[in-house]
């Protein structure tokens, strides 16, 4: 988690942890939060972890609100892994405590939500906000049709991300500051969770095993044995990691830099691992939409660039122990018919799409278990008068987003785009608009409107 000095324009790495008060309450949580794992107090580690970081997170909020958003994507980057090693040492839990910390850190940008509630919509914040009303109407729905602890997680997981891209986005004059802050927190991230990744293929760490034979998600993320995950690194389940991975690699081939190229290397090698090959597909057309919306230079820039990295991952994924799980995973795109995945999920709309489509009133927020298909678990949760009104907010978002000239000789605002656009085919395998993946969407998609908006107001003021 990397701070941004006050009035910084420059984007060099400093190894001095300003502001002091700040990263004095990170690393104390950090250090409480190891000396939990290292004595096996993982029982505790399940109140302290959440509560500690909620406490972190709004002194950050109210104090330092730039690095406020960095320790946020943290906290979803790194609280899965914290959990499995402290079950590993304290035994499992389910469900554990300590995953409801990512959400309720994004949660107190609630407060932002309060302040700008009156004039949100002169602010341009309509489309959040009938987002965020369809959310609630599904948990309302939850509350009455199933029990409240679970509609009360659920409605945390939905929203969140609503409230988190709403701040961003409020925040437009900021916009500067905040991208340079994400930039450099998802730069990390990559480096870290991918390298992580990596390692977590060849070796197969116990914690990694024994959440995973816990769990019994082993049909469908791999053997617990090395060479035999379908890697999810820090996170929860390979497709969130890979949507991670899709929206840090995006930064990273627009970034600067000495580490740019490593991170690069294995942030691709690390998502080609996941075997998640509708997040291939996003990748592919965040990367196909992000040339197309750059200038001349900077597209060839870019594209050289995509062709180098290509070149240095291809031997890799070539050459054991790389080669098997990739080239089939690969294969299969040609073979659908024969591709077992493929037809469950075309079993799956077979069998609910039509039930979905009839659903009006919707089951509510935690009623049901997660579904490969987005589209399908949106209408079943929320029916037809939930989905209206979010599916309506995020319509509204991406005309905002697009309408007008747009700010090309803003990489990070084309890459934003890019981002958001790469979700849509993802949303066919699985519902990536909540909890992390969710994060990431609605993110990039806040801070492409703050960029709109940040350039909109230079624009009118003659400013450069």
């Amino acid at each position: 988690m990397q701070g941004i000095p006050n009035n910084s324009r420059k984007q060099s790495f400093s190894l001095t942890l300003q502001p002091q008060a700040a990263w004095m309450a990170i690393l104390g949580l950090l250090m409480i939060t190891t000396l939990c794992l290292v004595a096996g107090l993982g029982k505790v580690l399940n109140l302290i972890f959440p509560a500690g970081s909620l406490a972190v997170g709004l002194f950050l909020y109210l104090r330092y609100p730039i690095l406020y958003v960095g320790f946020t994507w943290w906290v979803f980057f790194l609280t899965p892994f914290i959990r499995r090693v402290s079950d590993l040492r304290s035994g499992f839990t389910d469900p554990s405590p300590m995953l409801l910390a990512p959400p309720l850190v994004a949660m107190i940008t609630v407060v932002t939500l309060y302040r700008n509630l009156p004039k949100a919509s002169k602010q341009g914040g309509l489309p959040f906000i009938l987002s965020a009303m369809g959310v609630f109407y599904g948990f309302l729905v939850g509350m009455i049709n199933g029990s409240p602890v679970p509609a009360i997680v659920s409605l945390m997981t939905w929203v969140s991300p609503i409230l988190f891209s709403f701040h961003l986005f409020v925040n437009w004059r900021d916009y500067p500051s905040y991208r340079q802050n994400i930039q450099r927190a998802f730069l990390w991230c990559v480096l870290i969770t991918a390298s992580y990744g990596v390692y977590q293929y060849l070796v197969a760490p116990e914690w990694d095993c024994f959440w995973l034979i816990q769990t019994k998600l082993y049909t469908s993320m791999g053997k617990p044995e090395p060479q035999g995950l379908r890697v999810w690194s820090t996170m929860n389940a390979p497709l969130q990691f890979a949507v991670v991975m899709i929206a840090g690699n995006i930064l990273l081939f627009i970034g600067k830099g000495p580490l740019r190229g490593p991170g690069l290397a294995v942030g691709i090698l690390s998502v080609l691992l996941t075997s998640v090959r509708t997040a291939w597909g996003g990748f592919l057309v965040a990367l196909i939409t992000l040339i197309t919306s750059l200038k001349g230079t900077f597209q060839m820039r870019l594209i050289a660039l995509i062709v180098t990295i290509f070149i240095c991952i291809l031997p890799l994924s070539t050459v054991e122990p790389f080669s098997k799980v990739i080239q089939s995973r690969v294969t299969s795109l040609s073979n659908v018919k024969d591709d077992q995945s493929a037809k469950d999920r075309a079993e799956l709309y077979g069998r609910t799409l039509n039930l979905a489509l009839g659903e009006v009133i919707g089951k509510g927020n935690g009623t049901l278990q997660p579904i490969d298909s987005g589209i399908i678990e949106l209408l079943l949760t929320l029916g037809w008068m939930g989905a209206i009104p979010y599916v309506g907010g995020i319509i509204l978002s991406f005309y905002s987003l697009f309408q007008g000239t747009k700010p090309r000789s803003d990489p990070f605002a084309s890459a934003a785009r890019a981002i958001v656009i790469g979700f849509l085919p993802m949303l066919a395998g699985s519902n990536v608009i909540v909890g992390i993946s969710g994060m990431v969407f609605w993110g990039f998609l806040g801070m492409g409107m703050a960029a709109k908006k940040h350039y909109q107001y230079q624009q009118i003021s003659g400013l450069k």
